[in-house]
């Protein structure tokens, strides 16, 4: 800690989809992105690249088997930083499993379930979803529309549709 600040670590990682940016502080990742993606932090000027930092190096490991097709689970300290409702929805995206798929519906009623019972919109589970800060990792990309259709991934509806191919055994497409 620095000034009663965490430190925050950063380093770009080259995968099959493109260049993504970790972020961890203290022990735990906090935020992983494909450049340009929607929703990507742009105030990283306080921001230290270490690659050598031990979340972002097992990241890096994690990440170069999952695309390899030898593991499609993370078993890495997270901290994403949302709200309530947002922390919620993330933490149901976790239990999906690698090859699987759920609705914006589904999520949300399952979203019901853990809390107060009041079913959200799926548009405002999508909401959530879709400011997911740790890409991959919190698994966003396993929720589809209603009609299963592909819809709504910051990083781009072809790196979506990779994603679930590699997942179901299919390579990288």
């Amino acid at each position: 800690m620095e000034g009663g600040k965490t430190m925050k670590r950063t380093c770009r990682i080259e995968t099959p989809l493109g260049e993504m940016i970790a972020l961890a502080e203290g022990d735990a990742l906090c935020g992983l992105w494909f450049v340009g993606q929607k929703y990507a932090p742009h105030d990283t000027a306080e921001w230290t690249p270490d690659r050598d930092h031990p979340v972002l190096a097992d990241l890096r490991r994690q990440l170069a088997d999952y695309f390899a097709g030898r593991s499609a689970s993370f078993d890495l300290p997270l901290a994403p930083r949302g709200t309530p409702f947002q922390t919620a929805v993330w933490a149901l995206l976790r239990t999906i499993p690698p090859g699987s798929i759920v609705t914006y519906g589904a999520l949300a009623r399952q979203v019901a379930a853990k809390r107060d019972g009041r079913v959200p919109s799926a548009q405002a589970v999508g909401g959530a979803v879709g400011h997911n800060p740790i890409s991959i990792v919190i698994p966003c990309h396993r929720v589809v529309g209603a009609d299963d259709s592909l819809t709504g991934y910051a990083g781009g509806l072809d790196r979506k549709a990779a994603l679930l191919a590699l997942e179901k055994g299919l390579g990288l497409t």
